[in-house]
């Protein structure tokens, strides 16, 4: 009992340990990759020309003057009227006046007016994309030359702040153009050019997603993450409107979507790592779908403090959910994927937190948001990976249905080997039929004939007698050569040669042979007439015509062949013989011996006839009477390939 307990329990401590084993390498991998970020966004952003920085301003604010240095922060405003008026002095020397200047802005919140001595030279209120907050794109401008003077020259920057985040003026340069424009360039290409890239393959990766989806429905992953995907390129590319705008309900759009977003993307990881859902999973939409209701129904500014203190805390929650989720698939998969996707929410965590710490001054004088640049690049990542995985099952699949088209070639050439064999077989087995049936026919026929020769030359007979049976047995043995010619299943080429030798039978007996053929094809072509069945047809008619020389003394014999019209199955063929005679009786009561003998050799002979049809699958009607007899032969639409089939 002791042990039986107890095994439990080593087995729980078991998992516990492995869990643990598998957890605390992650973990200390996530703390060097916070480590590394942070590091990295000291770097960030790059080293300005502090030369030619302008820091110190005089400040005109809500009707008051005082000093400040830049960076500065102003108070949150939302309107655009009476906006902050930063004034400052910069000194050009007089060697400079052939040099170009230029006023260099890294960073400022949300829109700037600049004029130097006067004249306005910058308005970054007609940029929308340069009004973002989450944006961190820098400006610069030159001064044209006959504003600048030597000497002593003045900077006046309105700050123009809307929305709950505080304003905020970076130092500002001015200088030569040739000593910002490196500094000017490198942040473009930080702020500006990498998110348009980044965004660019987000929306194209969303269209492919998209259509993976529409392929393979029941792998709805793919369309969370498209949608995912696509909302975040909305985001990106489409600026909020600057007040007063003309449409200003389009902000609710797009301060919802970042919330939203993220909640897909907590769903496409829920469902990537085969996790179900919770009842109460929907509510993580709520933020994003109340801070759209009110951006609907309230005007500006409760949309955007809505989203300061719902959607930003939503964008965080969610990324906390995905690092629990990731570790959590990391310790139970321990796969490639989990630990890239654990990476990079790390990563995007991170910057999470970069930013909250600088919207609430914990990190002094700066104001460069990470989050969103980081987030699109997961998101870029992720699909990336999402579309090689498919790919790769794809190649997967093709390399399999080239294994089965492998397969079935080799599975057909066996097949094609094994009905060549069984065709042999097959036709072994026809020719050794053919051969048994030839050889019963020459038994039955030949074989007959010469018996009845040996025993009338051992009777002592002569003459005309043994002739005749001779020559009977001359004539099967043709009959049989005849049938072994290849007529290509044209029963014509054989009723051609028997009427030659019927008509070389009738001539010393002063009898006719009319030969009609009424159709102009003949009888129909039978590819499946096999010699068996030429020997048994021209039997019966041998017998029809032997019986109306010996029997019925006739003196006219008709042959009809003919094609008649069988319906859906198609034409048959029917041999016709009628002759003059008396006709032949059959056995009948009160015959003398003589007449009861011709009747039994009749019928025996009319059975011998309609045995031979039946196996043909031909069907025999025969007619006697005083004026003649009939004999009419229906041939099969198709001949029986053994005899068993006509029985």
């Amino acid at each position: 009992m002791s042990d039986v307990a107890a095994k439990p329990v080593v087995s729980a401590w078991t998992r516990r340990r492995l869990r643990l084993s598998r957890l605390v390498p992650y973990l200390l991998l996530q703390a060097l990759i916070v480590i590394a970020c942070v590091l990295m966004l000291r770097l960030v952003p790059p080293d300005d020309p502090d030369d030619y920085a302008v820091s110190e301003f005089s400040l005109v604010e809500d009707g008051a003057t005082r000093s400040v240095t830049l960076p500065h922060f102003t108070s949150s405003r939302y309107s655009l009227a009476d906006p902050p008026i930063y004034a400052g002095t910069f000194t050009r020397a007089p060697g400079d006046a052939k040099t170009a200047w230029s006023v260099f802005l890294p960073r400022f919140s949300n829109a700037v007016e600049v004029a130097v001595n006067g004249v306005v030279v910058l308005d970054s209120r007609r940029d929308d994309t340069a009004n973002r907050p989450d944006r961190n794109t820098p400006q610069i401008v030159v001064i044209p030359s006959s504003l600048l003077r030597d000497g002593s020259n003045q900077i006046t920057l309105r700050l123009f702040v809307w929305g709950p985040l505080k304003g905020f003026l970076d130092t500002v340069y001015v200088g030569p153009d040739d000593k910002l424009r490196d500094a000017y360039d490198t942040r473009a290409l930080l702020f500006v050019t990498v998110p348009v890239v980044l965004s660019a393959w987000q929306s194209l990766l969303a269209v492919i997603l998209a259509i993976m989806w529409l392929m393979r429905r029941r792998e709805p992953v793919y369309g969370v993450l498209a949608l995912g995907m696509l909302v975040g390129a909305v985001q990106a590319f489409v600026p909020p409107p600057v007040p007063p705008a003309p449409y200003p309900r389009i902000a609710a759009i797009l301060l919802a979507s970042a919330p939203i977003e993220s909640a897909l993307v907590v769903v496409f990881a829920v469902l990537f790592f085969g996790w179900r859902w919770p009842r109460l999973g929907l509510l993580i939409f709520a933020p994003g779908l109340t801070i759209f209701m009110v951006g609907l129904f309230a005007s500006q500014p409760l949309p955007r403090i809505v989203f300061l203190f719902l959607g930003v805390p939503t964008v965080g929650v969610c990324l906390m959910l995905l690092a629990i989720i990731v570790t959590r698939a990391v310790i139970k998969r321990q796969d490639a994927a989990s630990f890239v996707f654990g990476c990079a929410v790390t990563i995007v965590l991170t910057c999470w937190f970069h930013d909250m710490l600088q919207v609430f001054e914990i990190i002094q004088d700066e104001r460069t948001f990470v989050t969103r640049l980081s987030y699109s690049a997961m998101l870029v990542a992720i699909g990336a990976g999402l579309t090689w995985r498919f790919a790769r099952a794809l190649n997967q699949v093709d390399s399999f249905a080239g294994q089965l088209v492998t397969r079935v070639r080799e599975a057909e050439e066996r097949l094609k080997a094994s009905f060549v064999r069984e065709e042999e077989r097959a036709r072994a087995a026809a020719l050794a039929n053919e051969r048994t049936r030839l050889m019963r026919d020459l038994h039955d026929g030949l074989g007959g004939q010469l018996i009845s020769i040996v025993a009338l030359s051992e009777r002592g007979n002569t003459g005309a007698t043994i002739t005749d049976a001779a020559r009977a047995a001359l004539k099967d043995l043709r009959l049989v050569i005849d049938s072994m010619d290849d007529i290509g299943g044209d029963l014509m080429l054989a009723l051609g040669s028997w009427r030659e030798r019927a008509a070389a039978q009738l001539r010393p007996h002063d009898i006719a042979l009319d030969w009609r053929v009424t159709s102009p094809q003949g009888l129909p072509l039978h590819p499946e007439l096999r010699p068996w069945h030429v020997i048994q047809i021209v039997r019966i008619l041998d017998e029809a015509v032997t019986n109306a020389v010996k029997h019925a003394s006739a003196r006219h014999i008709k042959v009809t062949i003919e094609t008649l019209d069988g319906g859906p199955d198609g034409p048959y063929g029917v041999i016709s013989i009628e002759d003059d005679g008396k006709g032949f009786a059959l056995a009948v009561n009160g015959a003398d011996n003589g007449e009861a003998l011709a009747a039994g050799l009749a019928a025996r002979g009319l059975r011998n006839m309609k045995s031979r049809a039946a196996r043909c699958g031909a069907a025999l009607d025969i007619g006697s009477g005083p004026t003649g007899t009939s004999v009419r032969l229906q041939l099969p639409q198709r001949f029986p390939d053994n005899d068993a089939a006509s029985r």
